[in-house]
């Protein structure tokens, strides 16, 4: 898969990428860094052992965004085979939150265990205690322009 998960073949495609192991997720982290999301976008599903998160993501690889601005679009990220899932100051309860996320790494753990872990925007996290690294991002709606009209920004 690492041959396929390339930052600049998205362009103006919908992306459907897939990620086995850290560096195809380093592409998977870098096009969904700010991507927004409610509590309510998240679904664990225990007996198919899948986290999917609904997101709005910000198309960082949208060559053409000097033409029609910026854009995001919605996109499905899985986790498959989760065995369990923890966060921290992620308000489950609250489902009009709206939570930005900035990376996702893996921490191997023996064999092919380890933990996938979504960093949020004020220090909230998530971790999935993943039995194989095997994340999916799929773009499921057309593009559309950014409410904001700019790019993500971020301080130093």
């Amino acid at each position: 898969m690492t041959e396929d998960a390339k930052f600049e073949e998205g362009g103006e495609a919908p992306l459907n990428l897939g990620a086995l192991d850290t560096e195809d997720l380093k592409v998977i982290s870098a096009l969904t860094q700010d991507a927004v999301f409610s509590a309510a976008d998240m679904s664990w599903t225990p007996a198919q052992r899948r986290f999917a998160i609904l997101l709005n993501r910000f198309r960082w690889e949208d060559r053409g965004s000097e033409r029609h601005g910026p854009e995001r679009v919605r996109s499905l990220r899985v986790a498959d085979d989760v065995l369990g899932v923890a966060s921290q100051r992620v308000p489950h309860r609250d489902a009009d939150t709206i939570l930005s996320l900035l990376s996702v790494a893996f921490e191997p753990g023996t064999d092919c265990t380890g933990n996938l872990l979504l960093t949020l925007a004020g220090d909230g996290a998530i971790r999935l205690e993943v039995e194989a690294l095997g994340v999916t991002l799929k773009d499921v709606t057309r593009p559309y322009r950014a409410p904001s009209g700019k790019a993500p920004a971020h301080r130093e």
